[in-house]
């Protein structure tokens, strides 16, 4: 069993416009260690006999045919045990917000809002997965509102290292319609507005898209934009946050993360220990489009920046223990495909051709929205 404690945790976080449950587990620096298919067919053959006016008789040969031996997929990612849809919208699982942070500034184009639910351990996720939300309340035809789906921003024991909680990274979905009225999307707002000791209506866990690679020396880049970083959050957190009996990365972990302004940078403070534990074996990259530009002018959106690294991302998806993970805005993925086609035609290789391969090895791993 994994034995872990918190780290970085919540308490890195932002505690300006913040609350929290007086239940909620306290986290002290000090305490901060966790840092043969063989087919025969059937046939006939002539025998004649001189009684019978050499009457041709057609005998039908007994054969055995054997179905084929189905050979088992055996899955690069780690998917043993792995738990879905043990709760539905129609019994949802009740849970209660612990705490919930802007961790976005300010100045920031919307609010991103970090909050941990209780679980008591009967959401039993992956990293990688997501869970379903039902706002409270009904909608205009007097139905309960649709759940919605979010990529779980913690790892499998929780931000309490005690795997009885589960976190969540939401932005708040505000927008001027065609008619000029201001539209709230109603999950992120309730999801936002929920204070400490409220209860949440939970579905799921889901997903297998985004699971993490069972090898330990794997090379993992993570591609996120925004709230995308959600999964890379869970991973990154069990590679060098925790310990466990049954895993210890000794791989490369890349992550490029593309926001708009500094100002929306999330959980930065996390990645910077991350290097410091970890030189060797976590890189981080941003790109903030409002702000920075290439050598170009050009604004410097995630595959701006992967552009510069561009000739090391390939040499890296050449090798079979490379996987990526992308998770954000639709759309995302075809920019990153610009990078790739020009570099693989220097090999000879068909860029679209190869990440079909990829998929199939389960080595390109996407989830966009």
């Amino acid at each position: 069993m994994a034995s872990a404690a918190v780290t970085a945790a919540v308490g890195s976080l932002p505690s300006s416009k913040s609350s929290s449950l007086s239940k909620t587990p306290s986290i002290s620096p000090a305490n901060l260690e966790r840092t043969s298919f063989h087919k025969a067919c059937l046939y006939s053959r002539s025998v004649s006999t001189a009684n019978a006016r050499k009457k041709l008789v057609a005998v039908r040969a007994q054969v055995t045919t054997e179905a084929p031996a189905k050979v088992a997929k055996v899955s690069k990612k780690n998917d043993e045990g792995v738990v879905t849809n043990k709760y539905k919208p129609k019994e949802p699982y009740v849970g209660t917000c612990l705490l919930n942070t802007k961790i976005t500034g300010d100045d920031a184009p919307g609010e991103t809002w970090h909050m941990v639910f209780s679980t008591e351990g009967e959401v039993p996720y992956r990293e990688g997965q997501s869970i379903g939300v039902i706002a409270d309340g009904i909608d205009k035809n007097g139905k309960p509102h649709k759940l919605r789906l979010y990529s779980i921003a913690s790892s499998a024991l929780g931000d309490f290292g005690d795997a009885k909680t589960v976190s969540l990274c939401v932005k708040r979905l505000v927008y001027t319609n065609e008619q000029g009225e201001v539209v709230k999307g109603v999950c992120s707002n309730f999801l936002c507005d929920l204070k400490p000791g409220a209860e949440v209506k939970i579905t799921g866990p889901v997903g297998k898209e985004m699971l993490m690679p069972k090898d330990p020396n794997a090379t993992v880049i993570m591609l996120g934009t925004g709230t995308g970083i959600a999964p890379f959050r869970s991973f990154l957190w069990k590679m060098f946050f925790e310990k466990h009996d049954d895993y210890e990365f000794n791989g490369l972990a890349w992550l490029f993360l593309g926001v708009p302004t500094s100002s929306s940078l999330l959980y930065k403070e996390e990645f910077e220990k991350m290097k410091e534990r970890a030189p060797d074996n976590f890189r981080v990259d941003y790109a903030v489009s409002r702000e920075q530009a290439n050598e170009k002018g050009e604004k410097m959106y995630i595959q701006t920046r992967m552009a510069e690294y561009a000739g090391e991302l390939w040499e890296l998806l050449k090798k079979d223990n490379t996987f990526v993970y992308m998770c954000g805005l639709k759309g995302m993925e075809k920019g990153i495909d610009d990078i790739m086609v020009s570099l693989a035609a220097n090999d000879g290789i068909d860029w679209l051709s190869y990440k079909r391969e990829l998929k199939r090895a389960e080595q390109w791993n996407v989830e966009v929205y």
